[in-house]
C-alpha cells in the first residue's frame, strides 16, 4: 500500500523564494501519516520498489540520485537510512557521513570533499549531514568569518544546481525534532546500556545552543530551496512517521525519473547455454 507522495511531498516542502517558517512547522506531523499499521506497510513497499528502482537505475547508468539528511543530534539519520534503504543491494546506495573535516579536506575548500563523494551514475548517493554543515556548525561556533558563510549560501546552490545540470537529481531533507523529543532521546542513550555507545557529551554542548542552530537552519531552508534542490522538512519526533515520508518521496522521485533497462543490440535467441 503506497500513498499520495505529491500530497505529502507539497505538505513538507519549502517553496523556493518563500519563507521556510521552520519553527511553525510540525514536529509530529499527525495529520500526514496518522495510521502507523498503515504507514508501516506503505513505508515496506517503498523500500522494495526503491530496490528495483534502483537496480534499473544503474542498468541505465546515465543518472545519479543524492539524497541529503540533515538534522540535529538525534534526529535520526541513520535510522532513516535502515528504514528507507535497507532493500537495497550494498552496490547500488553508497552512505557518506560526514564528520569533521580532516587536515587533508580543510587544505581544499569546504566544497571539494563533498563534491568527491557525488554519487556516481547509476547510483543512489546519501549524505549523512553534507555540506550544510559549512552553515551551520560553523555559522553557530563562529569556526568561519562571518562574510565567508554569507557567501556559501549562493556556492551551494550554484553547486547543487550544477549537479542537476549534470545528471545528479537531489532530494534534500531537514529532519525536524522537538527540543523535548531530543531530551528523551539523549536520556535514552544515557539509560540503556546497548544506547551508551551513541552518548556523546558534545551533544549537550550542542543542545545549549538549540535556538541558535534553529535559526541557523531556518536561514539555510530560505536560502537554499531552489526549484532544481528544493528542501523538504520532515516530523521526525515519530520514527516511523519520518521513514516513510521520505521513502515515498523518494520512491516517487524515482518513478518520475523512470529509469530504464538499456536495449540491447543482439537478439537473445540468438545465443543458446548449453
Amino acid at each position: 500500500m503506497t500513498h499520495d507522495w505529491k500530497a505529502i511531498d507539497e505538505a513538507v516542502r519549502v517553496e523556493p523564494g518563500k519563507k521556510s517558517k521552520l519553527r511553525a512547522r510540525e514536529c509530529v506531523g499527525a495529520d500526514l501519516l496518522p495510521d502507523r499499521e498503515v504507514a508501516e506497510g506503505a513505508l515496506k513497499d517503498c523500500a522494495k520498489a526503491i530496490d528495483v528502482l534502483q537496480d534499473r537505475l544503474w542498468a541505465e547508468r546515465s543518472r545519479a540520485l543524492l539524497v541529503v539528511l540533515q538534522g540535529i543530534d538525534t534526529s535520526g539519520k541513520d535510522g532513516t537510512v535502515r528504514g528507507v534503504f535497507n532493500q537495497c543491494g550494498p552496490l547500488g546506495v553508497s552512505v557518506t557521513a560526514f564528520g569533521k573535516p580532516t587536515e587533508e579536506e580543510l587544505a581544499h575548500d569546504y566544497l571539494w570533499r563533498v563534491h568527491a563523494a557525488v554519487p556516481k551514475k547509476g547510483m543512489i548517493g546519501v549524505f549523512n549531514r553534507s555540506h550544510y554543515e559549512d552553515v551551520l556548525v560553523a555559522k553557530v561556533r563562529g569556526l568561519a568569518p562571518k562574510d565567508a558563510i554569507e557567501q556559501r549560501y549562493d556556492q551551494i546552490n550554484a553547486f547543487e544546481k550544477h549537479l542537476s545540470e549534470n545528471g545528479v537529481t537531489v532530494l534534500k531533507f531537514m529532519l525536524h525534532i522537538s527540543k523535548e523529543e531530543q531530551r528523551q532521546r539523549l536520556q535514552e542513550r544515557l539509560d540503556k546500556p546497548e544506547k551508551n555507545w551513541k552518548f556523546n557529551a558534545g551533544d549537550l554542548e550542542d543542545r545549549k545552543l538549540w535556538d541558535e542552530y534553529q535559526a541557523a537552519y531556518e536561514t539555510l531552508l530560505d536560502r537554499c530551496s531552489t526549484e532544481h534542490a528544493p528542501w523538504r522538512v520532515i516530523p521526525a519526533d515519530k520514527k516511523w512517521r519520518r521513514n516513510a515520508i521520505i521513502a515515498a518521496i523518494v520512491h516517487g522521485t524515482l518513478e518520475e525519473m523512470n529509469p530504464r533497462y538499456p536495449v540491447v543490440e543482439w537478439k537473445p535467441t540468438d545465443y543458446v547455454v548449453e
